[in-house]
């Protein structure tokens, strides 16, 4: 299955950008040095690559054409027309060494003096410092076979005994507490590998998200928006803020592509502007949300108050992740912050109160997040619990029930019901997984992971690409640096007395599998995290047959 990247680039780009710069010099000379070999190279392999691109066009229109048949003819063609783009690519980027390694990239191998994966050069760890990279990493070769390309290199599936042979030792690790389940499945076809214990329910931790990205791209697809607004009273000239439910709406200056109360306010004060308006009653409506704003868990720096209305998850500082005191009365705070933007634009307002924006109320202004897949990638990354848990309740707010901590729980598991998943035993109490309360399965776990990829739910393809790279981004980030790093992606959960793990990984044979690992009554977070990892890198080092 192909997984584009979208939001872990972002959180990678600077460790990126500091390679790069400490590289260049040394490119541009070794460039200049190239360019007219480069030249009559390209020269001299254009007309091959003509007739081969002419050659190979009807085999790649008709395994690319859309047919029924499921994933692995879809990944097939993805894969052969990766192949011609691949083969344009290296034509025309060359000169290479009789090793088929580009001269450029041996050059920057030599200049970091390290050793990396399988194929490459010099890679720094997670901590960009050297000596500290990452085991060598699967070969492209296995990894272009798992996703359906040169299948004739394709094992067969991993089976269960020499999965148990793996895995068993590893998930007996004292460090996984009292009780622990396990599934592992072919994410192409959903067929289970291996499992222990993968339909007792446990307590899920952090992978509910997973379930609750799930349940809100299939309730709302996953292009729709959450839109913030304002409106005007007309007979009491009243200005209205409307809360949509934008758990990820800024104040800050730059947006960074969120939607910014800052152009909200901009848009406003124009259009008070053009009515002549100058001085207005400033409310804020918060009733798209129903029910208590505190989690049952109580004020944590985990989480806000759950409202329609807040900037910036009520963070006080710059901070976009992680605990944080956070501001007691979110949807009041984002008024006042409302208001003196709009005083900068000229615009005065009275103190900002609760109301609600009548039928009658005029349109005047609004702003939309990116697509709800953006917030989905976002929450998984980061395991955004406020995230989470407005998700919980725009996603019973689509499915016409009440938009509170059990309506949004009812409107998830409703919406996996619908989709066919195996819900025996699962309890969803919210959105982001604090509750200790939930219960999911192994097995469950892993069939939304395997829902996720289906072709036939593209809408659901967030889930995957949300997921963390280990040893690169969110909540992976400084992990699996001596292990499987860059190859498993996966959530994770964390709880006192829980840890969990669930996620997608191609193993050495090339098959893409999806697994959940589930420990209960562990004594150590930091133990338990560490055996989690070893048993994702074994299965990613596994042949298993």
């Amino acid at each position: 299955m192909f997984v584009p990247e979208l939001r872990p680039w972002r959180a990678a780009r600077p460790h990126v950008v500091r390679a790069a710069n400490a590289v260049r010099p040394g490119l541009a000379r070794a460039v200049g040095a190239v360019q007219p070999h480069l030249q009559r190279a390209a020269g001299a392999v254009r007309p091959q690559l003509a007739r081969a691109v002419a050659a190979a066009k009807p085999q790649l229109a008709r395994i690319t054409r859309p047919k029924p048949g499921g994933l692995r003819r879809y990944t097939a063609g993805a894969a052969g027309a990766g192949v011609a783009l691949a083969v344009l690519v290296v034509v025309t980027a060359g000169p290479w060494d009789s090793t088929g390694q580009r001269t450029a990239e041996r050059d920057r191998a030599a200049a970091l003096n390290g050793t990396g994966g399988a194929d490459h050069g010099g890679h720094s760890g997670a901590s960009g410092t050297a000596g500290q990279a990452p085991e060598p990493a699967p070969s492209a070769e296995s990894v272009l076979a798992g996703l359906g390309g040169a299948a004739n290199t394709v094992k067969s599936d991993p089976t269960g005994k020499a999965l148990a042979d793996v895995l068993g030792p590893l998930l007996d690790d004292p460090a996984l507490g009292a009780r622990r389940t396990a599934a592992v499945v072919d994410l192409t076809d959903g067929k289970r590998l291996y499992g222990t214990g993968a339909d007792d329910a446990l307590t899920p931790a952090s992978t509910t998200k997973i379930a609750t990205a799930v349940a809100a791209l299939s309730a709302m697809g996953a292009d729709h928006r959450l839109t913030t607004r304002t409106a005007l009273e007309p007979d009491t000239g009243e200005l209205v803020l409307v809360g949509g439910g934008d758990p990820t709406l800024t104040a800050h200056k730059d947006a960074e592509g969120w939607a910014s109360l800052r152009t909200l306010a901009d848009r406003t004060a124009t259009a008070l502007k053009k009515r002549g308006i100058h001085e207005v009653t400033l409310s804020y409506d918060t009733t798209l949300f129903a029910g208590s704003e505190l989690h049952p868990i109580g004020v944590d720096g985990n989480l806000a108050l759950v409202t329609s209305l807040m900037a910036d998850e009520a963070r006080p500082d710059d901070s976009t992740s992680g605990p944080v005191t956070r501001d007691t009365d979110p949807a009041a705070d984002a008024a006042r912050t409302f208001g003196a933007l709009l005083a900068d634009q000229g615009i005065r307002t009275t103190s900002p109160g609760p109301s609600k924006a009548t039928s009658r109320a005029k349109a005047l202004a609004a702003v939309s997040s990116p697509p709800l897949s953006s917030i989905v990638e976002r929450m998984l990354t980061n395991s955004d619990n406020d995230i989470a848990e407005a998700l919980a309740r725009q996603t019973a707010v689509a499915s016409g029930k009440r938009a509170d901590f059990d309506g949004g729980a009812a409107a998830i598991a409703s919406v996996l019901k619908k989709l066919g998943l195996p819900l025996k035993g699962a309890r969803f109490n919210d959105g982001s997984g604090l509750d200790r309360d939930d219960r999911l399965t192994a097995d469950l776990l892993t069939a939304l992971l395997v829902k996720a990829g289906d072709p036939a739910h593209p809408e659901l393809r967030a889930v995957l690409t949300g997921l963390p790279v280990a040893g690169f981004t969110g909540t992976l980030t400084t992990r699996y640096t001596d292990g499987a790093a860059g190859v498993v992606r996966a959530k994770t959960g964390t709880l006192t007395g829980v840890n969990t793990l669930a996620g997608t990984v191609v193993d050495q044979d090339g098959h893409l599998l999806a697994f959940a690992f589930l420990a209960s009554n562990t004594t150590s977070a930091i133990a338990a995290q560490s055996a989690l990892d070893r048993t994702a890198t074994a299965l990613a080092a596994c042949g298993c047959h």
